[in-house]
């Protein structure tokens, strides 16, 4: 945790910097030659289009951060990850699959089901982007970038609930121009830039623009003493613009990324780890295989403590908990049972990683591939001198690919040598499972211990059309109309590979007798009658996708949207303007359900399993598409008022009322279970749309005769069913929560010299979830309620269970021994039927009602069907919602001839927040903060410019997000972090 004295020093340290700067420098600046007369000293203005027409950023009523090509590369932001440092209230992680989280004022997308979509549009020169490579993708060749705060429904319209990211590329210019840019650093760095820019008459024009960067990794694995999560990716453009006549331009853009390197998809996984109660009630539990049982692998501990830093309890997993009870390999000297794995073993026992976030311990390195192509053409027709039609068609193509170790730590050897068992006459049985304690899986290789790795892969297609007539009168009234339309489908896939989960089929369910008494395994192929479950013989990067041994989430959908807006702009008098803007949007979102199959097998006549309760032994397949449909108005109102005040040069205030929306969706369907085996809690089929009514009022003002820019802008928002999602039963379930938000922002730009200038802003961010709004934590499934406890399942049942502690312990207290107790507390929970059962009503192959004289049904005695008690979330924070976020840069110049030499510093920092909506101890993330400087040197008249820099100046490595995994892995927590301390030098050549 960081210390008050290291904040307070490294705010010194930034103020002092920030001192030097403004009184240090002038001093040397006095050696300099006295510069001639010049223009008046002003903050240099931007033009946006905000608005869908160009104005400068301070004529437009909406709270827009507009940064230059120049202010992007003095504030050494790279992508769209940095934005943040830029503008107020706004949070930046990955998200733990293919995606990212961008937040503006507490509103980001952590819903990360494959059918939700984002809340902040993300652009490309006006283009929505539903997916994107904003996060890995570095600017190229940019004009600007605009980031919108608050809802922008009538213009922008689905999926703006939050904002706008809209990032503008360098159009072809009639004249002939271009730069190279080559740039050194540390981990080895290599990045270069060039641009290219050439006209062909007055008419036609191109402009080609290439950037790579090349990096060493910044993680260490300490395995096999090696970096990953390094970088290898590309972007090239190219544009062309087209102005045959005075009324029609046109202008195309195809632009490509690709990435092929080993960077990291998440960061560090970390566990409080979950021993389990050595008692329950009077009942004293004396077996490891039991206690594991009453554990959860990881507690809900802080992430800043030090046994944040441990593993979770394996013994605790269900697959390791199976391979304990069975198959039995044969017998030992002793003629005691051996099975594939110890009965009561931790495979992590005494795993204790570093406190380092860079380190990992991993015997896979991660494989990260993306490639993304855009191609837009952009059309505009001048009608008259005062109607102009605008045509923009894109298209887009996203593909991604991420494989890593699920865990980031290595287990203990694990396997029992298989060679080492006797027949019940004590003859040698050898078993080819695990000879010499090492099993061969068929897609993650030999190993001795346990190994696991996830790869998330995405495809995506989109296509957008919109036309829009806009006016141009000189008269009171203008406005803006128009239609457009998404086509966009994608299929997610995500994976989990355990060979855990090879042993269980080729040994348990697969299982051959072999001639020497020992066990083998049969392929599950048409010539095997009996049930069996299919193992994908292919190696992990020639998968099938057929395969029962691993987990798959198979995600297919398709989104059609179409829309017309329209906005209407009316001077009431020459300082007093109302916008009116209304937009009808009508989503359909087609979902094809595939049920997960990890485990699941059947019979070659297609009866349903008994042994695993699924209803195909191989596979995927579909079920019936799931159509929603849902129609939104949003819009907005908005007053606005350019005043004549004697103490301002300029000043806008301006007050709105607007309305977002943004569709929901499906949740994925879970296991394939045959009912009569597992019953499963009712969860929610499909998740609710978002709707946000928000007030905001503001103003923007120019003082100082244009030295001073000061805005300022306060919110209040009314949100409806804002979508969250957290991992029950193995899939990615979405729920609704109402919310209250409201909140200031400030910034400001002085530059009472033409060789000084300081930048700031603020965010003051409170947000609050509504009263009577609840949730089951799965991290505290009981609530702190001493009448239950929480169990582990048989391995069929994805999801931890609560129970009464009284059963429990009257089970725990039964004469009936440890080996009962195996099952008959599993039987606790719904879904676990299928080896003995509480309920008279159920068939099973023992009813444990009769051995113990109780009867119970967890599915009607137990909260919520077994699931837990509901956590209550009134007036909880949203998650990635910091109280306050702030940035202060400054900048000197010194006027040295032909060059200028100008030093930046920057220095950003937020408050704490929680990264999910339960707000406890264990959601809780730490403020942290960021410095970084550069020095430039340019000459201008030579198109030279060198700039040497160094981005997170303190080396800090903060959480700055985290993601709860699910039940049967151990509520593990992936955690997300900044890059480290980068420093490099940048020489530019401009012609």
């Amino acid at each position: 945790m960081a210390s008050a004295v290291s904040i307070r020093a490294r705010l010194a340290l930034s103020v002092s910097a920030t001192a030097f700067l403004m009184t240090g420098a002038p001093a040397l600046a006095q050696t300099t030659p006295p510069q001639p007369d010049s223009a008046p000293v002003v903050v240099d203005d931007i033009i946006v289009t905000a608005q869908k027409r160009e104005q400068s950023v301070q004529d437009v009523p909406i709270a827009v951060t507009a940064l230059s090509a120049e202010a992007l590369q003095s504030r050494q932001i790279d992508g769209g990850s940095e934005l943040l440092r830029a503008v107020p209230n706004v949070t930046f992680s990955k998200s733990n699959f293919s995606m990212y989280n961008f937040s503006i004022r507490g509103i980001g997308t952590k819903a990360v089901s494959a059918s939700s979509d984002p809340a902040v549009a993300v652009s490309f020169n006006n283009t929505p982007l539903i997916r994107n490579r904003l996060f890995e993708q570095e600017y190229l060749d940019v004009a600007r970038v605009e980031v919108l705060r608050g809802p922008q429904g009538t213009l922008y319209g689905r999926n703006a609930t939050g904002g706008v990211v809209n990032m503008f590329p360098e159009l072809p210019k009639f004249r002939s121009e271009g730069f190279a840019a080559g740039e050194l650093g540390n981990y080895d760095s290599r990045r270069g830039q060039a641009m290219l820019n050439a006209p062909f008459g007055d008419t036609f024009a191109v402009r080609g623009a290439f950037g790579f960067t090349q990096r060493d990794g910044f993680d260490y694995n300490s395995f096999n003493d090696t970096h990953v999560n390094d970088r290898d990716l590309f972007t090239t453009r190219l544009s062309a613009r087209w102005e045959p006549t005075a009324r029609f331009r046109a202008n195309a853009i195809w632009e490509h990324f690709e990435e092929d390197d080993n960077r990291s998809r998440t960061g560090k996984q970390l566990c409080t780890t979950d021993p389990g109660p050595t008692q329950v009630g009077s009942a004293s539990i004396t077996t490891a295989y039991t206690q594991d049982q009453l554990s959860q692998g990881c507690l809900p501990g802080s992430l800043y403590s030090d046994a944040a830093y441990g593993a979770p309890n394996g013994g605790s997993f269900g697959p390791v908990r199976l391979l304990g009870t069975g198959p039995n390999l044969g017998f030992g000297p002793n003629f005691e049972l051996i099975n594939l794995i110890p009965l009561g073993f931790d495979p992590y026992e005494g795993v204790v990683q570093s406190r380092d976030l860079r380190e990992i311990a991993t015997s896979y390195d991660p494989v990260f591939r993306a490639e993304n192509d855009v191609v837009q053409v952009n059309l505009e027709f001048d009608l008259s001198d005062t109607l102009t039609l605008y045509s923009q068609t894109a298209y887009a193509k996203d593909d991604y690919y991420a494989s890593q170790d699920y865990a980031r730590y290595v287990s203990n050897p694990a396997f029992v040598d298989s060679n080492n068992v006797l027949d019940f006459l004590g003859n040698p049985a050898p078993s080819t499972a695990t000879p010499g304690g090492v099993y061969t899986d068929p897609q993650l290789g030999p190993s001795d211990r346990i190994l696991a790795v996830d790869i998330s892969q995405s495809d995506n297609r989109q296509w957008y059309q919109e036309f829009r007539l806009q006016s141009k009168n000189d008269g009171r009234f203008n406005f803006s109309v128009g239609a457009n339309y998404l086509d966009f489908k994608s299929q997610d896939d995500y994976y989990v590979f355990n060979n855990t989960f090879s042993l269980i089929a080729e040994y348990f369910y697969n299982t051959d007798f072999l001639p020497n008494g020992g066990i083998g395994t049969r392929p599950c192929d048409d010539t095997q009658p009996f049930e069996c479950v299919y193992v994908d013989p292919n190696p992990l990067s020639e998968i099938n996708g057929e395969g029962h041994n691993y987990f798959r989430s198979k995600n297919v959908i398709h989104t059609r949207s179409w829309a017309v807006f329209g906005e209407g702009y009316w001077d009431l008098t020459p300082e007093l303007r109302l916008t009116t803007g209304l937009r009808y949007t009508e989503d359909r979102k087609d979902t094809t359900p595939y049920p997960s199959q990890l485990l699941l097998g059947a019979n070659l006549n297609g009866d349903p399993g008994l042994a695993t309760g699924g209803y195909v032994r191989s596979g995927y397949y579909a079920l019936p598409d799931v159509e929603q449909k849902w129609e939104a108005v949003t819009g907005r109102i908005v007053l606005d008022w350019t005043p004549d005040l004697s103490f301002t040069n300029d000043t806008l205030v301006y007050a709105s009322l607007s309305r977002g929306y943004k569709g929901g969706g499906t949740n994925p369907p879970r296991l394939d279970l045959n009912p009569t085996v597992v019953q499963y809690q009712p969860l929610a089929g499909t998740f609710e749309p978002e709707y946000v009514n928000a007030f905001e009022i503001g103003t923007k003002n120019s003082l100082l005769d244009g030295m001073l820019r000061l805005n300022a802008t306060a919110f209040y928002y009314d949100y409806k069913d804002y979508q969250v999602s957290q991992i029950v039963d193995r899939i990615s379930l979405n729920e609704n929560f109402d919310a209250k938000i409201w909140g200031l922002e400030l910034e400001t730009v002085y530059k009472p010299t033409p060789n000084f200038q300081i930048d700031a802003n603020f965010g003051y961010l409170k947000t609050r979830v509504a009263d009577g709004e609840g949730s089951i934590d799965v991290m505290n499934r009981t609530q702190g309620n001493p009448d239950w406890i929480t169990l582990r399942p048989w391995i069929q049942v994805p999801s931890n269970c609560i129970a009464p502690r009284d059963l429990a312990e009257q089970i725990l207290n039964s004469p009936f021994g440890t080996e009962l107790a195996i099952f008959s507390l599993s039987a606790l929970c719904a879904g676990s039927s299928r080896f003995g059962t509480f309920n008279p009503d159920l068939a099973s192959s023992l009813p444990f009602w009769q051995f113990y004289g109780f009867t119970y049904d967890p599915l009607t005695e137990a909260p919520n069907g077994g699931r837990g008690f509901e956590a209550d979330l009134s007036g909880n924070e949203l998650p990635n919602s910091p109280n306050w976020t702030a940035n202060i840069g400054a900048q000197y110049s010194w006027f040295l001839g032909d060059w200028d030499l100008t030093l930046r510093g920057d220095y950003y920092r937020q408050g704490e927040s929680f990264f999910r909506v339960y707000n406890t101890e264990y959601d809780r993330l730490e403020g942290w903060d960021n410095l970084n400087l550069s020095v430039s040197l340019t000459n201008e008249a030579r198109g030279l410019k060198l700039q040497a820099y160094v981005k997170n100046v303190f080396d800090d490595a903060p959480i700055v997000d985290a993601f709860t995994n699910s039940d049967d892995t151990g509520l593990t927590t992936n955690v997300f972090t900044l890059d480290p301390r980068l420093f490099a030098v940048r020489l530019t050549k401009s012609f």
